[in-house]
């Protein structure tokens, strides 16, 4: 394995390219997108200090129709992907782990999924900031609103909207690209349940 630094906004892979390395985050956050023809952008799920980037190189797809931009920046291990595929092969133990591991990512998709087309965009952002949280040391995250609407599909408007009822609340501090939660607590009670079922699945599966 390799450190590897890196900065807000670096793509580990891009959409149907081969995955040469996998990603495993200390401090950093992955955003994995997807994209419509047109350019538009969707967060399906969030990797941090809990998971793997490039499933695909032990799954036996070699790539996905995802990208993955580095949404906090940090560091992280990185290993050849050939490394891994041959330990999945030949280590019960490392094949139980990640495939339990894949089984959360899924189910934070397709939660995600669910989320995007129920419930609001006030919503989705608290489940948004819960996550990211969840994969950080700290209670502050650099992120702009573009890039936040970007992750979930939705106008920068509307983040702007939501963000500022959260900062009127108390709930957050929001100033130039920079999230600073002040009560969780409070943010928790105003997401929706998507929230707390990946949570659960998550927790789930790493107690095994």
């Amino acid at each position: 394995m390799k450190r590897a630094n890196l900065p807000l906004g670096k793509v580990l892979y891009e959409a149907g390219q081969a995955v040469s390395c996998v990603t495993f985050p200390a401090n950093c956050i992955v955003s994995l997108l997807n994209y419509t023809v047109d350019g538009a952008s969707a967060e399906i799920s969030v990797v941090g200090n809990e998971g793997v980037v490039g499933i695909a190189v032990f799954m036996g797809g070699e790539s996905t129709p995802n990208r993955a931009v580095v949404q906090s920046a940090g560091w992280a291990w990185q290993l050849p992907a050939q490394i891994l595929r041959e330990e999945f092969n030949g280590c019960q133990h490392t094949r139980m782990m990640l495939l339990r591991y894949t089984q959360a990512l899924i189910a934070q998709m397709a939660q995600t999924a669910i989320c995007n087309r129920h419930h609001s965009i006030d919503q989705q952002l608290c489940r948004w900031l819960l996550l990211s949280l969840d994969r950080l040391t700290g209670n502050e995250l650099t992120m702009t609103q573009e890039l936040i609407a970007n992750m979930l599909g939705v106008r920068r408007e509307g983040v702007t909207e939501a963000a500022g009822k959260l900062q009127r609340l108390g709930i957050i501090h929001y100033k130039r690209g920079h999230i600073e939660v002040l009560d969780r607590v409070k943010l928790q009670m105003l997401c929706c349940e998507c929230y707390e079922v990946v949570k659960h699945e998550t927790d789930r599966l790493e107690a095994y």
